[in-house]
Parts: structure tokens; C-alpha cells; sequence
């Protein structure tokens, strides 16, 4: 009896026996640049307008507009034919976000973060005295300095601790700095700068605060509300720490939180104005 060595699915096409690379639906790619279009400006735009900051002519877009809209995907306002973003649009950003566990999502980012920094790195949110350590991720070389599970950082004088403070609601920030005896902090012009320099840059340094020869460097991560979830610290001797704003190891910061940050549903570098002490 003759044995045959095919494959039971020989017949099939390739792709439908051996995965390779995806290939997904080209109509589907190419509308939803509209869709990327309505999130990258934000606002509710004109048919032309539209079509133009997707690339594609009003007539071609218009179809892809129709059927969105009847899935729930864009909604037309009626008094200005503008085309937003539609209810269905709305709950699955909204799924998506109570989906996303941003210090889960950070604790797996520590380890990689340790090596590239070289220095010991850990995660903070905001507790009920301020800024709390929740991870730490031990870095090359040891740091003798306080830094476990639990710890709650100075609002004032520490690089997450000032973090929060520029980029937390005020009456929340008062309420650590009373805790910390320093309830005047946020009167006095140099603490202020400091925070309007960390808005600025969005990274908080500290050479030599708290600890002698011990220096920080923080950096936020941000919610798809612009809210402040956590910092990202690293710490280490200032010796082999850089410790500038312009730094290697601010940069790695930087780019982790951001990274974080877009995965959350943020579109902009952190929020401003209201959010933040004045």
C-alpha cells in the first residue's frame, strides 16, 4: 500500500496551512486612517478637511464615513456636518482603558529600565501621605539609601516627590506637605520654579537632596485623561548616575513613561494649567 508523505491540508493554499506574515484587509487599513486622523487632531472636522489630513480625496473618504457611521464609529453633527468620533468609538476607549493596569504595565518595563539606566529604578503612585514606592528594581551596583516597598517619599525634596507635586492637583499636594511639616513649601519662589522647570522638561532631578552622594532622576507616566498614574524613578551614587536633565538616564526615563503613556491612551506630554499647583 503506497503511503503517501502530503500534508493532510496540501491542498490548501500557503498561507491558510503555514502562518507568515499577517496580511490584513487593504479597505479596512485605509479607512481607518480616517479614524487616526479624528484622534490625532481631536476635534470634529469637515468632510475636505478630513479626507485631506487623511491623505485620501473627499469622494473616496465619504464611504468609509457612511459605514463608520452606521457601526457607531463616526458621528456627523447634523447643524455642521462635521464628523467626530461616535458612541462606539467612545466605549471601546473607554474598555480599553479599564482594561489597561498602568502599574502592572510599568513592573514589567523595571527590569529592562534597570539595565539600560544602570542604576536601581522603582515605581511610585500617590498614596495617602504622598508619594508612595510600590516596586523596586535593584540596578547593578547597590544603593545604601531607604527605598522599599512602601516607603513614602518627601514631597519636597525628593525627584518623585516633586514630580507629583508639579503635575498633582494643588489641595492634594497640601495635604502631603502638611503631613510633611512643610505646609509653606508651595509659597516659596525656588520650589515654585523647580516645579515649572519640571512641567517644562518633564523630568525632576535631585543631586545630593535627602542623601549625601546618593542622586534621582523621575519621570511621569500619564493616564488617557492626562492624569498623573506614577513615576518612574532611578537612583544611584552621583558618581555614576547622571543625574541632568539632559542625561542618559533621563532619557531612558523619558522614554519608558512616554511609552507608558501612549499605551494608556495619552496623546500629549502631561497636562498643564489646572491640574497642576500654582
Amino acid at each position: 500500500m503506497a503511503m503517501h508523505s502530503e500534508h493532510p491540508f496540501s491542498e490548501l493554499l500557503p498561507e491558510e496551512v503555514t502562518p507568515r506574515t499577517s496580511r490584513g484587509i487593504q479597505s479596512v487599513e485605509v479607512g481607518g486612517q480616517l479614524l487616526k486622523a479624528l484622534v490625532h487632531t481631536g476635534r470634529p472636522m469637515a468632510l475636505k478637511d478630513l479626507a485631506r489630513e487623511a491623505g485620501m480625496t473627499a469622494a473616496k473618504a465619504h464611504p468609509y464615513l457612511v459605514s463608520f457611521g452606521k457601526l457607531g464609529l463616526i458621528e456627523q453633527d447634523p447643524g455642521t456636518g462635521h464628523y467626530g468620533l461616535g458612541s462606539l468609538a467612545m466605549q471601546l476607549g473607554l474598555i480599553s482603558l479599564q482594561q489597561k493596569d498602568p502599574v502592572r504595565m510599568a513592573i514589567a518595563e523595571l527590569p529592562g529600565l534597570a539595565l539600560r539606566v544602570g542604576a536601581t529604578v522603582a515605581i511610585s503612585v500617590w498614596g495617602n501621605h504622598g508619594p508612595t514606592i510600590i516596586q523596586v528594581e535593584q540596578g547593578p551596583a547597590d544603593v545604601h539609601v531607604t527605598m522599599r516597598h512602601g516607603t513614602t517619599a518627601s514631597v519636597r525634596y525628593t525627584a518623585n516627590g516633586k514630580l507629583f507635586a508639579a503635575f498633582m492637583p494643588r489641595a492634594q499636594v497640601e495635604q502631603a506637605l502638611a503631613h510633611d511639616g512643610d505646609l509653606q513649601a508651595l509659597q516659596d519662589p525656588l520650589f515654585a520654579q523647580e516645579l515649572m522647570a519640571i512641567r517644562q522638561q518633564g523630568i525632576s532631578t535631585v543631586r545630593e537632596g535627602l542623601v549625601r552622594g546618593i542622586g534621582a532622576v523621575a519621570a511621569p507616566v500619564f493616564d488617557g485623561f492626562g492624569r498623573l498614574v506614577l513615576c518612574l524613578t532611578a537612583i544611584g551614587p552621583v558618581a555614576t548616575l547622571d543625574v541632568r536633565v539632559e542625561g542618559a538616564a533621563a532619557q531612558q526615563l523619558r522614554e519608558t513613561a512616554q511609552a507608558l503613556s501612549r499605551r494608556l491612551g495619552a496623546s500629549g506630554p502631561g497636562p498643564v494649567g489646572e491640574l497642576v499647583p500654582r
